[in-house]
């Protein structure tokens, strides 16, 4: 990244902090836990093993994922030791969700979503040094057991009683759906992974979700069961905006970390309109500004929140993790130039591509006049309106004025496409066919 045009803070722990423990809380990554001051103690003493795990319900993680990420990122870099588990087993099973049965995939597919998802985590973490992490994939000691053994030596420490207060349980028993035996068994399934977890790397801590809590209690319980010791779990808030809304979900599509599935530009723009109310929790959990600095943009989004300065640090700091420094200059030099503080033709064709398909856009052949592209991305309502804001001299393409109401689009830029603009700020693409 230090190579790059666009200057990132490299991953690492505020050393104002005495304890990993303590930027944990300060950053609200900590909403539920087992034993605070244990925890404490546990995080400030020699390295230990912890784990979190993902499951391949689609073939990419997304942002909620990358609080989890991040998390295991700040404990490695605090000298203890990651398992980033992929739930080749529990991906064949499906976490109950609140509302509905989950569809189950198959098993090819779920095959090829772990290999997606692995390749994903082992990105956030490091793979070298004395506290190496290390990929598992529960797949491996789920499928050897027989139901009989399943049974016998992992069912018979759970209570059906205790099993149905869960939340995410007890709300599909109150629901129509009711839930499967299926679903049902799946806190079972993740619990045994964290006692094989506990048995093999000696893994004492395991991070997730608090709509996960669950799933992570019914390990620690079963590890308390079996083996007489004390594990931990840390529940993280799910991150929601300010209005209540869900974060991450844009017309119900959530923001996936997979660039081919969700482009750099639209995640950069994603946090840009980042709500004022909303920035500094988001700086303080997507990213490793220190506490001086997080505490600088908040005096800075209270005297001037027009310059939207934390937005754009969030962006940049973002995108950049997530996709590395290049992809990241190259969406905001994109970004700058269609709002007339850059050259259009110096981006690239893919990065202007998926910029454009953010915008009103439209699909329409070469020689299309100008007034019609207006018409057809939506930048008037008609043909005569066009004309108007043409003779108005408030029309551009590509950057140049248009004086000439019989002009046409041409595709000039890069790609292949063309850049509409009606007065100051409303944009439009062209994607020019031949």
């Amino acid at each position: 990244m230090s190579n790059s045009p666009v200057s990132t803070t490299a991953p690492a722990n505020d050393p104002t902090f005495e304890n990993v423990w303590d930027e944990l809380v300060w950053r609200g990554l900590v909403h539920v836990s087992t034993d605070q001051e244990a925890l404490r103690a546990l995080l400030a003493g020699d390295p230990i093993t912890y784990y979190c795990g993902f499951d391949p319900t689609a073939p990419s993680l997304h942002l909620g994922n990358l609080v989890q990420l991040l998390t295991m990122r700040r404990l490695q870099l605090a000298g203890h030791k990651p398992l980033g588990l992929v739930g080749g087993s529990t991906g064949l099973v499906g976490d109950p969700r609140p509302t509905a049965e989950r569809t189950l995939n198959e098993r090819e597919t779920v095959e090829e979503w772990v290999g997606y998802l692995r390749a994903q985590v082992e990105r956030f973490l490091s793979f070298e040094g004395d506290n190496a992490a290390r990929m598992v994939n529960n797949l491996d000691w789920t499928a050897p057991m027989s139901a009989i053994d399943f049974l016998r030596e992992i069912g018979k420490h759970y209570r059906v009683g205790t099993m149905i207060k869960k939340d995410a349980v007890a709300a599909r028993l109150n629901s129509d759906a009711g839930i499967s035996y299926t679903e049902f068994s799946y806190q079972i399934l993740q619990g045994m992974d964290y006692l094989e977890l506990y048995r093999q790397y000696d893994c004492v801590l395991q991070t997730g979700g608090s709509d996960q809590w669950g799933n992570l209690t019914s390990g620690t319980d079963l590890i308390h069961k079996v083996e007489g010791v004390h594990v931990h779990a840390i529940g993280t808030p799910l991150i929601t905006n300010t209005d209540g809304t869900k974060f991450g979900k844009s017309e119900g599509n959530a923001i996936w970390l997979d660039p081919a599935m969700c482009s750099p530009y639209r995640m950069y723009q994603f946090w840009l309109n980042t709500d004022d109310a909303d920035v500094i929790t988001r700086l303080k959990v997507f990213t490793f500004l220190t506490r001086d600095e997080i505490e600088e943009y908040e005096r800075l989004v209270a005297a001037e929140p027009f310059r939207r300065e934390a937005q754009r640090r969030l962006a940049r700091e973002v995108t950049a993790y997530v996709h590395g420094a290049d992809a990241a200059a190259a969406v905001i030099a994109a970004s700058d130039a269609l709002f007339g503080q850059g050259d259009l033709t110096a981006i690239d064709a893919a990065t202007l591509r998926h910029a454009l398909e953010e915008l009103p856009n439209a699909s329409l052949p070469a020689g299309t006049s100008v007034l019609h592209a207006l018409v057809e991305t939506g930048l008037v309502g008609s043909l005569s309106e066009g004309r108007r804001a043409v003779a108005q001299g408030g029309v551009s393409v590509d950057g140049i004025k248009v004086d000439d109401e019989s002009a046409v689009v041409s595709g000039g830029l890069a790609g292949g496409v063309s850049v509409l603009r009606r007065g100051k700020k409303t944009l439009a693409g062209v994607f020019v066919t031949s």
